[in-house]
């Protein structure tokens, strides 16, 4: 059996572009999904790691100024970092911490100061190969603070 032949305009028909349309669609929905999909993983990573600094400064800062002596608050808040950002999958000894105290830095814990803990760490990018980090950084920086007061009628001071 023979194929008939098709003609539009006197010319020849050469192929046929049936079900070309598909495969197009497939290509280029994967060509547009596969960076999709990287960014909505890097944007949770960064989203994850920033509400963790922040949630890890504001428990570190809040149980600092309730403790009974400075040691005392400085091995709270330690602890309270650690825990917090192990919750949020981040490595605590890569985390760099401040803590400062205001009006006076001797006394942290004199009534009425300021406490205020600065917690920044690197986040890496998820599925980047440590390979690549000698020219290009593979970590984006996430940094927060959290100030707060030591009550008035804190007793001790």
């Amino acid at each position: 059996m023979r194929h008939a032949r098709r003609w539009i305009d006197g010319r020849r028909l050469a192929a046929s572009d049936g079900g070309s349309a598909s495969l197009e669609f497939i290509t280029v929905g994967v060509l547009l999904l596969v960076p999709l999909v990287y960014l909505v993983l890097v944007v949770s990573s960064l989203q994850s790691a920033s509400l963790g600094v922040e949630g890890a400064a504001r428990q570190a800062s809040r149980v600092f100024v309730q403790a009974e002596s400075e040691a005392d608050a400085r091995a709270a808040a330690e602890r309270a970092i650690r825990v917090t950002l192990a919750d949020y999958g981040l490595d605590a000894d890569a985390a760099e911490v401040a803590i400062t105290c205001r009006p006076d830095p001797a006394d942290c814990l004199a009534r009425r100061g300021f406490v205020t803990v600065e917690i920044a760490t690197v986040v890496r990018l998820p599925l980047a190969p440590p390979v690549l980090a000698v020219d290009v950084p593979l970590g984006v920086p996430v940094q927060a603070l959290a100030t707060e007061q030591v009550s008035r009628f804190r007793a001790g001071s």
